[in-house]
């Protein structure tokens, strides 16, 4: 009989397997509240009473013996809620370069294994009366878009919620080692008829399975073409250090719609045309040619819109991402002429079908034994990521204020992890009428993320200003 228990995806595993000591796969969210700050023991119980709606919080990662499947999540029989809610405060003034120093120093520590992969940090001292949560996740453990759905879960719609209720919880009984290896000897040899199985049940039919079929190698013809031609040298790429920077840009809904509706394309075309600008003002203040392109993976939720607040709900926060690869022109002088280029591109990247071959090949990968799909994802990760310059994620956030101990959250500043020799990653997220650019740099050789962060900003008002 199959164990009780919940194992990882082969997406899910592969940011646990390509994590080393200079890439920590964590993401992150830093909300922004109004003040005064909470009593820390009523935000300790706030989070404590949402646990039981998203069980992963009190799992963790356990690996099978030999790597003969793949890891599992199994409930933490000394899981303490005070490991993972801390508290912190900023140094006087309280300002934006403490508050950018302290998220770089947060950031820059691996989650522990041995626990669930998560911390809230508590931060006092912010000027203006305002306070901050920091919360840190695991990419194995959550996708941009389910995260976003999970933040909404464990803060409240109103000022005044419900009281807390009290909850009980005991773990489950942990598998041991042997069981584990059966299991995952048992899954081994039935998970080929398993994904036949599913994707029979999947298409309706052979004309569609095998329209699928077709739609992903044409996909992954285009992707594969497009990640050979090899990208110009530059200081953007290179060796990582263990330590981040960070730093963010910020505009608002109406503009970057203003924006979309008077000169065409889409929301998420605005915002790679604001940063183009801003690789573009870096790569100038660096003294670098711009007489090329900047190739960014766009990662693409592929998650069903009826899927993402049940896949809170009942705990399965399984990543449901895949990736196109567009290239910034920042050549373009002309913010129209950068808009149109974007726009042109990012339509012809989902008339090729390449998000639809990532989703594919990441579904099939259960096909392949553990040991080799880890060291797949190694390699392979390696491979694009020196083809890449950089990574940039959009994901569009709740439009409604959210409250946690009847304190508004005014602002929240999204945070990406850094990849193998990419030393720049941009997150993108939107909130109450807010969009904030959450930029990530390597310590060591990113000291001008300002310089990007400005050049974003200015990006926007550039493309205002075209529309007259």
């Amino acid at each position: 009989m199959a164990l009780q228990t919940d194992r990882l995806s082969p997406l899910d595993a592969s940011f646990l397997d390509i994590e080393d000591g200079v890439s920590h796969m964590h993401i992150a969210s830093i909300c922004i509240f109004e003040g005064p700050e909470p009593p820390f023991r009523d935000v300790v119980a706030l989070v404590s009473s949402k646990l039981s709606r998203v069980p992963r919080y009190r799992e963790v990662v356990r690996r099978v013996p030999l790597e003969l499947g793949r890891p599992l999540w199994v409930p933490d029989p000394h899981f303490n809620i005070d490991y993972h809610v801390r508290h912190t405060a900023l140094p006087v003034p309280g300002g934006e370069a403490e508050l950018r120093e302290l998220i770089g120093r947060v950031m820059s520590q691996p989650l522990d294994r041995s626990k669930p992969l998560w911390e809230i940090w508590v931060v006092d001292g912010l000027d203006e009366g305002h306070w901050a949560l920091l919360a840190k996740t695991h990419h194995a453990m959550v996708d941009g878009v389910s995260g976003t759905d999970l933040m909404a879960l464990i803060m409240d719609l109103t000022p005044n919620p419900e009281p807390l209720a009290s909850e009980q919880w005991e773990p489950g009984p942990l598998p041991s080692a042997a069981s584990l290896a059966i299991d995952a000897a048992v899954d081994l040899l039935r998970s080929p008829y398993e994904q036949l199985q599913a994707l029979r049940h999947a298409a309706d039919g052979p004309r569609h399975a095998m329209a699928t079929a077709r739609s992903a190698l044409r996909g992954l013809l285009a992707s594969t073409l497009g990640l050979a031609k090899p990208t110009p040298t530059s200081s953007l790429n290179g060796p990582l250090g263990p330590h981040r920077r960070y730093s963010w840009a910020v505009t608002t809904v109406t503009d970057v719609k203003g924006i979309r509706h008077r000169l065409g394309g889409t929301f998420n075309d605005v915002v790679l045309a604001a940063i183009t600008n801003g690789f573009r003002e870096v790569l100038l203040a660096r003294g670098e040619s711009v007489d090329r392109v900047v190739r960014t993976l766009v990662p693409v939720s592929v998650r069903p819109r009826d899927d993402r607040g049940r896949a809170v709900g009942d705990g399965t926060l399984q990543n449901r991402v895949s990736a196109v690869f567009a290239e910034l022109p920042v050549g373009l002088a002309d913010p129209v002429g950068r808009l149109a280029a974007v726009s042109h591109q990012m339509e012809r990247l989902k008339e090729s079908d390449e998000a639809l071959a990532g989703e594919v090949l990441t579904s099939m990968s259960g096909f392949a034994p553990p040991m080799l799909l880890s060291l797949g994802m190694r390699l392979s990760t390696r491979m694009a990521q020196h083809q890449l310059n950089t990574v940039t994620t959009n994901v569009p956030g709740p439009q409604i204020p959210l409250y946690i101990c009847g304190r508004r959250m005014v602002r929240v500043y999204p945070y990406v992890p850094l990849g193998v020799q990419m030393r720049i990653g941009i997150a993108i997220f939107s909130y109450d009428g807010e969009v904030t650019f959450g930029v990530t740099g390597d310590y060591d050789s990113t000291a001008d993320l300002d310089v990007l962060c400005r050049g974003i900003e200015d990006g926007i008002r550039q493309l205002q200003k075209a529309t007259g």
